[in-house]
């Protein structure tokens, strides 16, 4: 059964940033380094982001990881392999510019909106959580950032859980910054 997600009541503490959030926001801030513009870096991101958590999960919908991992579905957008570095996605074709999608969704920036950025609760605190998102890729080592492997171990495990403390102290507190 889906989960439901709700925004809180107006006061009412928000939910704590996860590391979902923190992913999406470290692979959307890798692929623009990488020269994707913010709207397909959004897309990266939440794709990734959706596929670590998929297999983190083993695969349930899909069977084992590398089982069928490259075959395109055969219901969904019309898609081709779209490579960052040596880390890829499928790239949905029927749309203009390049977003990415996993079985018959698209991520979209509308969607990262709605998923990520949403969750900071104000434009202020994502921006902050941006900046320093940005910030961190921009000084991780080029090759860490094209190797899918290497971005995961060098530069997002190592500061995934302090970045989601951190963030989610913002957006408890978005004054204190």
């Amino acid at each position: 059964m889906p989960r439901r997600v709700t925004k809180p009541s107006v006061g009412t503490a928000p939910r704590p940033i996860s590391r979902f959030i923190v992913m999406a926001t470290l692979q959307a801030a890798r692929a623009a380094r990488l020269g994707l513009p913010r709207n397909s870096a959004y897309s990266w991101g939440l794709n990734r982001a959706i596929f670590y958590a998929a297999a983190k999960m083993g695969f349930k919908r899909g069977g084992a990881p590398g089982e069928g991992a490259r075959a395109p579905a055969a219901e969904g957008p019309a898609r081709e392999e779209y490579h960052l570095g040596d880390d890829f996605a499928f790239r949905d074709t029927s749309k203009p510019g390049v977003y990415f999608t996993i079985g018959d969704e698209t991520q979209t920036e509308k969607e990262f909106q709605r998923q990520i950025i949403d969750r900071f609760g104000s434009t202020k605190v994502w921006t902050e959580a941006w900046d320093e998102a940005t910030k961190i890729v921009g000084e991780a080592d080029l090759e860490d950032l094209k190797s899918g492997s290497r971005f995961y171990s060098e530069v997002y495990k190592p500061r995934r859980d302090a970045l989601r403390e951190h963030w989610t102290e913002l957006t408890r507190d978005p004054g204190a910054s």
